[in-house]
This record gives C-alpha cells, structure tokens and sequence, in this order.
C-alpha cells in the first residue's frame, strides 16, 4: 500500500491592514509499506523544477537517510535545489528521497559481538540501543523495495547518492563497505565507527560499481569519531577500489553543524570540471 500527500509551509504577507496567508508545496509524502520490515516507511519527495511525469527526461536520485520532515529533508532539499541552479552547478537536477525513521538505532546498527561495552563517554545512551541490530534487513528493504519502488514511480537513471551522518553515516559506510553497487557516490559525514568495536573497519570493501565516488567528513568532534573517519578514508584507500575518494577535516564544524556544509562541499566535489 502507498499514497502520497504534499508538504505544505505555510507563507505569511503582510500588509498595513490584513494579512494574507498562502501555500506552497515543498515536495510530497510517499508512504510504502515493507515486507521486510513489517511496517509503514514515509518518505518525503523532492522533485526538480520542470520535472514531468511525461517527459522522457531522467534524473540521479540522492536517497537521504534521517529523512524526515523534521531531520535532515527540508534543509537537504534547499541545498540540492540551490546546488542545481544554472548559475551554480554543483549538481544536476536530482530527485531526492528522504527516508524517515521509525527506529533508527535499530536499523542504522548491525548485530554487535557479544560483550560489545560501549565507549565511556556514550555509556550513558546504552539502554537506547536495545532493539539494535536490524541494519542487514534495512539494507535489503533498500535493495529490494525502495529501489525498485522509487525506479517504478519516478524518471530515474542510474545515478544513485547515498547521504549520512552520525549514526546514519554508519549505516551508510556498510552499505558502503558490504553492497557498494546499490549507489555509486557516498557522502558519509561523522560516521559512529565506534559501534561494535569499530569492527566495520575490519573487514574488505566490495568491490564497488566502476567510477564510484567516496566523501567523507568529519568536524571537531573529538579523538574517537575524528579517528575513525580517518581511519575509514585509510581502509578504501588501501583497498585501492575507491580512486574518486575525498576526506575532509572540517576543524570550524561539530557534531551538530557538519551536515550541511559538508553535503554542498561532497556535491560540489562529485560535480567538478575537469
């Protein structure tokens, strides 16, 4: 079962003596239904200026994960919009797709090793990580479902992004690391490495889709997490599979602020001339 509705913001005009109120309409809510993970999963749309459901045309679609309306898709959505102004060009008009999270400590984490203790300093949040684990079910809801879903509704080409950060930048390097074929540019920022003993740095990347492009970034956001994005850049380069790889140490950005300048340095690197 899937529907849509628009996402409405609302804007206000006012005058001397009334005010008028008007609507305009950011993108839609798809809902589709997974049988992998047994529930309801929204999505929020965001289509180029001039698309049409009839025109031969075909666009890159960026998937965003913490894409909900109020996470990451409304600022994420100006950024690919302004990115794709004319004048700009840091990317070619794009459908993105937001992915909101019903659990995302359990989808964004795979099944950790027995005695797994977390770091002092995130001790506090473990009793948060109680249903975590379910990261290789998400990635086939992803494969199996979104993909052919989003392919099936939209006008799309093979050019697929995969956005996130933090936790979601964790889920992002497995899909990285495990089934790079499903996207062909990563933009990973903060990713939480420590999880499970920072034990995905441990294993060989797949071999990815031939031209794959890798960013990945992290801020002032202490030894451990700015180690370990380190550390990931390390790990694919050693791999020799990922030439189109940029790591950026953003020292003027935190945990809190690196997503968004972060994602317009990734497209801007993606969209280069030569």
């Amino acid at each position: 079962m899937k529907y849509s509705l628009p996402i409405l913001f609302s804007v206000f005009i006012l005058g001397n003596v009334i005010a008028q109120k008007a609507a305009f309409v950011l993108g839609h809510v798809d809902t589709l239904y997974s049988n992998t993970l047994a529930e309801k999963r929204v999505l929020n749309i965001f289509l180029p200026s001039g698309y049409s459901p009839d025109s031969a045309h075909t666009y890159p679609v960026i998937y965003l994960l913490d894409g909900a309306a109020d996470e990451d898709f409304i600022h994420i959505a100006g950024l690919v919009q302004f990115a794709s102004f004319s004048w700009v060009e840091h990317l070619p008009p794009s459908i993105l797709v937001g992915i909101a999270n019903t659990d995302r400590k359990r989808d964004f984490t795979y099944t950790s090793a027995t005695g797994f203790k977390f770091p002092p300093e995130l001790a506090a949040f473990q009793s948060a990580y109680k249903n975590a684990g379910g990261s290789a079910r998400f990635m086939d809801f992803v494969e199996k479902e979104l993909q052919p879903y989003i392919d099936q509704t939209y006008k799309t080409n093979a050019e697929r992004t995969l956005i996130g950060q933090s936790l979601a930048g964790l889920m992002a390097t497995e899909f990285l690391l495990k089934k790079p074929q499903l996207f062909n540019k990563y933009i990973i920022m903060s990713p939480s490495l420590w999880w499970d003993n920072e034990s995905l740095l441990q294993i060989q990347p797949a071999q990815p889709k031939p031209g794959t492009k890798v960013y990945i970034a992290v801020g002032k956001e202490g030894k451990m997490m700015e180690n370990d994005a380190r550390n990931l850049a390390k790990l694919l380069q050693k791999s020799q599979k990922f030439p189109n790889l940029l790591f950026e140490f953003l020292p003027e950005e935190n945990h809190g602020t690196i997503l968004h300048p972060a994602v317009a340095r990734a497209f801007k690197f993606f969209n280069q001339k030569k």
